[in-house]
């Protein structure tokens, strides 16, 4: 069997998660780490045991590597990913797949160009809690979903370094947090037939509150709100004709499901998990890779594109401006 070498670029704390992660993906090794310091690669290489470059390009050179991550930060996803493509590699984009529909559109069109597999890493996709939630809504025990609230609020310390306050890194609550709660809301009701979004704009021009809403079908209905100013519960509640599911802390990776029932007493649902729950991303690309496939079937560039037309919609709504970022929606 193949074992896949698997190359990171970028060394913040996502790339730490991943390399971790790797440990538990069969036929993965992480081979080696791309930073535009050196030092930063040496010190990383130290604690993983992988090779170090000090550019992107050398990473990308080495012909002995076969996957990329991307672990940098969004606003430079789009670059990244289609330097990484043009040498060949596979790639996992970290989420958001990139900042407007425009840059996944080029992402997309490079991958189906080169024969590369592509995938956007929003890992709260595969995770097994979520999935099982999907699977109760759809077994139709209780009923249609009527009702989704979803919520992901983080007080930030305000500084127009940081990056989910910089207009130029393409920051706010939205692209980097809000993405959660909308993914959760699409996974397990579908694409929504309207959408309506407010928010406010903070100083330095970016998202600090968001609320989206987005209506359904037979009286379905949606919320979701993001902040960087206001501590949340982050979590998630469906509200359904015959009982409810709650999916306490946090929306991005739930850690407790639980079922009550109209009338009845709440039932926690036991769903047991990988203790590195970015492993479960890495799986899927190790088996679209051994069935020569060049997208997820559970995450489809088709996914990407819609949920990315969606956040693009979201901000024009709410007015957010982005200096050589166009909001047009790519179909």
């Amino acid at each position: 069997m193949k074992t896949y070498n698997w190359g990171i670029i970028g060394t913040g704390w996502i790339a730490n998660k991943m390399a971790e992660a790797l440990h538990y993906v069969p036929q993965s090794k992480l081979y080696a780490i791309g930073s535009r310091s050196l030092d930063k690669a040496q010190e990383f290489a130290t604690n993983y045991n992988c090779k170090a470059y000090g550019s992107y390009e050398e990473l990308l050179n080495d012909t002995l590597v076969d996957i990329i991550y991307v672990a940098t930060p969004h606003s430079y996803h789009c670059a990244n990913t289609l330097m990484a493509i043009a040498k060949g590699k596979h790639v996992l984009c970290e989420k958001p797949f990139a900042v407007n529909g425009q840059e996944v559109k080029k992402m997309i069109d490079a991958a189906r160009e080169k024969n590369v597999f592509l995938m956007e890493a929003l890992w709260t996709r595969f995770n097994p809690r979520l999935i099982k939630v999907k699977e109760i809504i759809d077994s139709g025990m209780l009923g249609k979903v009527k009702l989704l609230t979803s919520n992901f609020g983080e007080r930030k310390p305000f500084s127009p370094d940081n990056r989910f306050f910089c207009n130029d890194l393409i920051g706010g609550a939205l692209l980097d947090m809000g993405i959660y709660s909308l993914f959760t809301a699409l996974f397990l009701l579908g694409k929504p037939k309207s959408i309506t979004a407010t928010g406010t704009i903070g100083a330095t021009g970016v998202d600090t509150n968001c609320n989206v809403n987005l209506v359904y079908d037979d009286d379905t209905f949606a919320t979701i709100y993001t902040s960087l100013l206001a501590e949340t519960d982050s979590n998630t509640t469906i509200f359904c004709e015959k009982g409810d599911i709650h999916l306490s802390q946090y929306v991005y990776a739930p850690n407790q499901i639980t079922i009550t029932p109209l009338n009845g007493k709440p039932e926690d649902i036991v769903v047991d998990v990988n203790e590195n729950l970015y492993a479960y991303e890495a799986i899927e690309v190790i088996n679209c890779l051994e069935n020569q496939k060049n997208q997820s079937d559970k995450w489809t560039w088709d996914d990407s594109v819609m949920i990315m037309n969606i956040m693009d919609e979201i901000r024009r709504e709410i007015g957010l401006v982005y200096p050589n970022h166009d909001f047009t929606i790519q179909n």
